[in-house]
């Protein structure tokens, strides 16, 4: 299986670049991964919150296959503990889904065709998060999640 994390906007705080980087490492010894960041939407300041999401999904769908298992990261979705995360993962890499894309949405969420997409949302916590601070969290969960499945010492419950 195939996991991609789908993201607006580049990292522009070198912590969180260098955090990223560690994990994204950490992540490819397990699985096949990669980033992929879309460029900012261009005069957001100037749009509706339904034209920056409307702008930001057409971005979104070009990286999107109809045969993607798509799941939102959203502050509405399930929440799971890191080990139930982990189950979650492997019961899904136990399936035939050969593309997993993890969506991260802008400021104001998700559209509503790309909402019609996704199989699933999770959210990371009922606390709200920056965008760039969102990936290092997740990237973490996803590694963390890697070194349960494998059974290692990373984590400890």
């Amino acid at each position: 299986m195939n996991i991609t994390l789908l993201l607006t906007g580049k990292t522009d705080l070198d912590y969180i670049q260098k955090g990223s980087d560690e994990y994204i490492k950490r992540i490819k010894r397990y699985n096949n991964f990669e980033v992929i960041a879309i460029p900012d939407i261009k005069n957001a300041k100037n749009l509706s919150m339904d034209q920056y999401k409307r702008m930001e999904a057409d971005a979104q769908l070009k990286h999107l296959a109809k045969a993607d298992y798509i799941i939102l990261l959203d502050e509405y979705g399930t929440e799971y503990g890191s080990v139930e995360f982990a189950a979650y993962l492997e019961s899904r890499m136990h399936q035939s889904i050969k593309n997993m894309v993890f969506l991260v949405g802008g400021a104001y969420g998700f559209s509503p065709e790309v909402k019609k997409l996704a199989h699933h949302s999770i959210s990371l916590s009922k606390l709200t998060f920056p965008h760039q601070l969102v990936r290092l969290i997740f990237l973490e969960q996803l590694y963390r999640a890697f070194s349960i499945i494998k059974n290692e010492k990373y984590h400890h419950s």
